[in-house]
């Protein structure tokens, strides 16, 4: 078959499976849309809960507040708030109080230097969640995966370690997507994520347990993912930062599903966070050794950058156009899915568990199924592959060369503000606009904006040239104080 009908037959298949799911997901937001009292989660009145985690290991080392405050005041938020937005899917509250009292033990018994101690613990006593998708000793390890549900880590991802080690105290593990593969946290065993801005929203994904958790002040900092914007999606459409650093800096080491050899060159771990303060801090910590390819010592000097942005990328028909009001903020060959679904188990079939999931019979989501046949259609192609690669190659070398060491680079964080349920069936790949900086190994930060005028947070992506994430973070401390940074739900 000539190359030309075999390309247009594969764009009509890509077409009919994307028109196919796209009506399901209109009739999922038609028929199956969660109903709630209320649209926001509650305001907060706990004044520990408004401390960024850098201020909280400042007052816990200075004895000024008790750690067994800090967390029972976080604990009895999540019971507030939790039960909303099903952030948090399984919680350790006995472990981290008993933890708390350990601290608040060693602090009375032993007057150890203040500087000593920041030295030792950054996060002393700071409440910390974690993405479920990262072993953390004790908890479910699924990503949401059927097969998985009885898998409990018995110990701790490299980066989890490295924060628990500085003094973090896990409250729990938070919700992804189904083996983190879409941008709706929604899975099987967890059930689906609210947004506390507006609990019809979803949270995005596939860190969306953890963006909702940190923006309805259940948790102050927390452990994400990135591998095509699983980051700063959540990040974007709860209203918090979320940084993804440049590859090979932070370990990926104990998650699930593990990255393949091609895949690890995009998947980035990092921090997410309410405060910008507490990004730099957090990094150094995940870092680890890795730190050292990073220049987060240099003094930025905001005046000298050069900073460049786009609102849009053209546009495309799979993909929605860009708000008005995101414009306007802005002015100012690797491991297969389907394999991944059996988990080594029963090989599956992409068709037969969509006709099973229509009768309400499969164990696997609508994303990862279409994601599953899109992969079966869309076979590789070596020469396909050489000409996005060359184009890979080549913007990669224009930014860089546009950028330097003294450039950012703005750009919208998502097309549209954060969507609502089901809606992403119909617009799958609008998650373009972050994944292109993880093909171009980019370092990038999704700072917030303030809210749109329906009360859902607006944000930007600082992108800059690699290991020059100094340059976006110091960016996302600018933008913090100039637009005002978290905005607590039930406050608009």
């Amino acid at each position: 078959m000539a190359p030309r009908l075999t390309a247009r037959i594969q764009l009509l298949l890509l077409r009919a499976i994307g028109f196919l799911i796209g009506l399901i997901g209109q009739a999922a937001r038609a028929f199956c849309g969660p109903k709630f009292d209320s649209k926001t989660t509650r305001p907060v009145t706990e004044p520990l809960l408004l401390f960024s985690g850098v201020q909280l290991a400042k007052l816990i080392r200075q004895r000024k507040v008790k750690c067994i405050d800090v967390v029972q005041a976080y604990i009895n938020r999540i019971n507030d708030v939790n039960p909303l937005i099903n952030g948090i899917v399984k919680y350790r509250f006995e472990a981290a109080k008993k933890e708390a009292l350990a601290i608040d033990e060693r602090l009375a018994e032993k007057q150890e230097d203040e500087a000593v101690l920041e030295k030792k613990w950054p996060f002393l006593g700071v409440p910390l969640t974690v993405k479920e998708a990262f072993q953390l000793q004790g908890m479910p390890n699924s990503s949401g995966l059927v097969n998985r549900r009885d898998n409990i880590s018995n110990t701790d991802a490299t980066v989890v370690a490295l924060l628990k080690e500085a003094g973090a105290i896990p409250l729990g593990i938070t919700n992804c997507s189904e083996l983190c593969m879409w941008y709706e946290s929604s899975n099987r065993i967890y059930g689906r994520s609210n947004n506390p801005y507006d609990l019809q929203h979803i949270v995005g994904g596939s860190s969306g347990g953890e963006g909702c958790t940190l923006a309805a002040a259940c948790s102050v900092i927390g452990v994400g993912s990135d591998i095509g914007g699983s980051i700063r999606m959540p990040a974007f459409f709860n209203g918090i930062f979320g940084h993804k650093p440049s590859p090979g800096v932070v370990s990926n080491k104990g998650q699930f599903p593990k990255a393949g050899e091609a895949q690890e060159l995009f998947q980035c771990t990092g921090p997410m966070c309410r405060y910008a303060e507490d990004l730099i801090p957090m990094l150094r910590v995940m870092a680890g050794p890795g730190i050292r390819k990073l220049k987060l010592d240099t003094n930025v000097h905001l005046k000298h950058l050069k900073f460049y942005w786009m609102e849009h990328d053209g546009g495309s028909w799979l993909m929605s156009k860009v708000d008005q009001d995101l414009m306007q903020a802005q002015k100012k060959e690797p491991m297969k899915f389907v394999d991944l679904l059996c988990d080594h188990g029963k090989p599956v079939n992409p068709l037969w568990e969509l006709m099973k999931w229509c009768f309400g019979l499969s164990v696997y989501t609508i994303p990862s199924i279409g994601l599953a046949l899109l992969e079966e259609k869309m076979r590789y192609d070596s020469e396909k592959y050489k000409k996005f690669k060359a184009v890979e190659e080549s913007l990669y070398k224009e930014l860089v060369e546009m950028l330097g060491d003294d450039g950012v680079f703005l750009y919208p964080s998502h097309p549209t503000v954060a969507p609502k349920h089901h809606v992403p069936l119909t617009r799958p790949f609008n998650f373009a606009y972050t994944g292109v900086f993880n093909a171009l190994g980019l370092p990038v930060t999704q700072c917030p904006l303030g809210l749109n005028t329906k009360g859902l947070p607006l944000g930007i992506q600082v992108v800059a040239g690699p290991y020059n994430d100094h340059l976006t973070l110091a960016v996302a401390q600018y933008l913090e104080k100039t637009f005002g940074g978290w905005v607590c739900p039930g406050n608009f």
